[in-house]
């Protein structure tokens, strides 16, 4: 593994992974490999999770052809170097910052996005122009095995490598030193990451997930409320990081819902949920009865059928739940939806304020009596689809291509029960009346805070996560002169003139030249005058 590394390593010092031309057709080479392979990386995300073609496509593609879009649109603006504003002291002097790659990255990917946890962030880290080690995860052994094949016929051979394997050789991986390591996947894992990255110093970026409660206000459009809950709880049968983990709710709400839910997924699913193309499987043995292991002394209002021959576990709502039940002590990853009843909003913020910091928050309400106004520059749209029956995943992708999408600088959310949910709790991200479909914005960073991970990535965010940020200062050897303030010996003039030279800062407009050159010139007088 360590000369793997190495000649990874050495690899990317030969500074072939820098040239913005080099990372471009890399990217270019990248969405070859998914347009030209898709049938055969489908077919193995198939076998790992019996994801249907058409799920596939619109949970994880998609995602990753408009990002590489966005990307190869935007990097030549995004490596360019950035003016720093400066002061009298080096007015005349070249000031700026220049995002440089860290080196060489590893990433660790996840199983329940086998694809688009492994390839989003590898698309910034190419960005960024770094080497890139990527270990995809065991579990789901089809999809690695189909990357380890595909990705060198597509991309450079020294620089982006994959490592199949299990526990031992990502604990060898590990030992390596590298230069940034992201990891998504459980928090336990998490831990064993970040210790083995400080012995080298090496920054992280974790992506662990956790329990994401969704709180769901009396005063909203429950229908619709129910509908966008259930899409995104039972997506992927439950395995999606940032799927509601439970409802909180008043306790008169918990029959509506449990109704509503149970006819949506008869809408999504059918009568007979088994025979669904749409409804996938739980990924192993191992996790199909963690997961009945949770079911265990609850109160099930429906769903709740299993079959361990084929890993089918149905979507299933708990009622009446106990906050201290083991289905509310881990995140639940899996098609099982506690309700927990609280009185009110503000019992629900301290519901979730006794717990660790989620991934995610999801707020329904809608609070019409007393709306908030987001401030200008605030994140309003419009957005008009293309094409009316455009999947909501593609339109999310594609604002760019066939969408219309006009920003406003005013405009109303929620209201203040929604902004007090919001200012009274912390997450990775909160989004109001729906659910994950902030994943989807790659103009919106994603990650955790606290538990549920730390830093992020998606769109420019991977970009800056996989760059250092270069402090450049370019002097030469005139005007030695204006020095003097700074050299030895030190005198009540020499400071009083430090701190206005100093402390004064201007940018390159032409009127703050004129004043800089002005106020050199006086210094210059004052110097060779012998004032100092």
């Amino acid at each position: 593994m360590e000369h793997q590394v190495q000649r990874v390593r050495d690899a990317f010092l030969s500074g072939r992974s820098r040239p913005l031309r080099f990372r471009l057709q890399q990217l270019e080479a990248l969405r070859r490999m998914l347009q030209e392979r898709e049938k055969d990386i489908v077919a193995a995300i198939g076998a790992d999770l019996r994801k249907s073609e058409f799920n596939a496509y619109i949970q994880e593609f998609l995602t990753l052809l408009g990002e590489i879009d966005l990307v190869l649109e935007k990097l030549p603006e995004w490596v360019k170097a950035t003016p720093a504003k400066k002061n009298m002291l080096i007015m005349l002097d070249e000031a700026y910052i220049q995002p440089e790659p860290l080196g060489v990255v590893l990433i660790i990917g996840a199983w329940n996005y086998p694809l688009v946890l492994l390839i989003q962030p590898l698309i910034g880290a190419i960005a960024a122009g770094n080497a890139v080690i990527m270990k995809p995860s065991e579990v789901s052994e089809n999809t690695a095995k189909i990357l380890a094949k595909l990705l060198p016929q597509y991309l450079d051979q020294d620089l982006y490598v994959v490592v199949n394997g299990g526990v031992e050789e990502t604990t060898e991986l590990l030992k390596q030193q590298f230069d940034h390591i992201l990891y998504t996947g459980n928090t336990m894992v998490g831990k064993i990451i970040m210790e083995a990255a400080a012995k080298h110093l090496t920054p992280v970026t974790l992506e662990l997930g956790g329990k994401s409660p969704c709180y769901v206000d009396r005063d909203c459009d429950l229908d619709v409320a129910c509908r966008r809950i259930a899409w995104g709880k039972y997506m992927n049968c439950g395995q999606t990081c940032v799927a509601p983990d439970y409802i909180l709710c008043e306790s008169s709400l918990q029959n509506q819902i449990v109704q509503k839910v149970k006819e949506t997924v008869k809408e999504f699913y059918g009568e007979n949920i088994k025979e669904s193309p749409d409804y996938e499987r739980i990924i192993n043995l191992r996790h199909f009865k963690r997961i009945l292991s949770l079911l265990e002394g609850q109160k099930i209002a429906f769903g709740g059928e299993t079959d361990e021959a084929t890993r089918y576990v149905a979507p299933t709502v708990l009622i009446d739940v106990d906050p201290e039940s083991k289905v509310m002590q881990e995140e639940i990853f899996g098609p099982i939806l506690p309700i927990v009843s609280v009185k009110n909003a503000e019992e629900a913020i301290r519901f979730i304020n006794e717990r660790e910091k989620p991934l995610a928050f999801y707020v329904f309400s809608h609070n019409d009596k007393s709306r908030g106004t987001i401030p200008a520059g605030g994140g309003c749209h419009t957005v008009t689809p293309g094409r009316a029956a455009a999947p909501l995943s593609a339109w999310l992708v594609h604002l760019r291509g066939s969408f219309k999408v006009t920003g406003c600088s005013q405009g109303t959310v929620g209201g203040q029960l929604v902004k007090r949910m919001i200012e009274g709790t912390s997450s990775g991200a909160v989004t109001v009346n729906d659910v994950v479909v902030h994943f989807m914005l790659n103009s919106l960073p994603f990650g955790g805070v606290g538990s549920s991970g730390m830093g992020a990535y998606h769109g420019k965010h991977s970009f800056d996560t996989f760059s250092h940020q270069r402090s450049c200062l370019l002097r030469n050897f005139k005007r030695e002169f204006v020095n003097k303030l700074r050299y030895p010996p030190n005198s009540q003039s020499k400071v009083d003139w430090a701190k206005f030279v100093l402390l004064k800062q201007f940018s390159k407009g032409k009127l703050g030249l004129l004043l800089l050159t002005f106020l050199g010139a006086v210094v210059a007088v004052l110097v060779k005058a012998g004032y100092f």
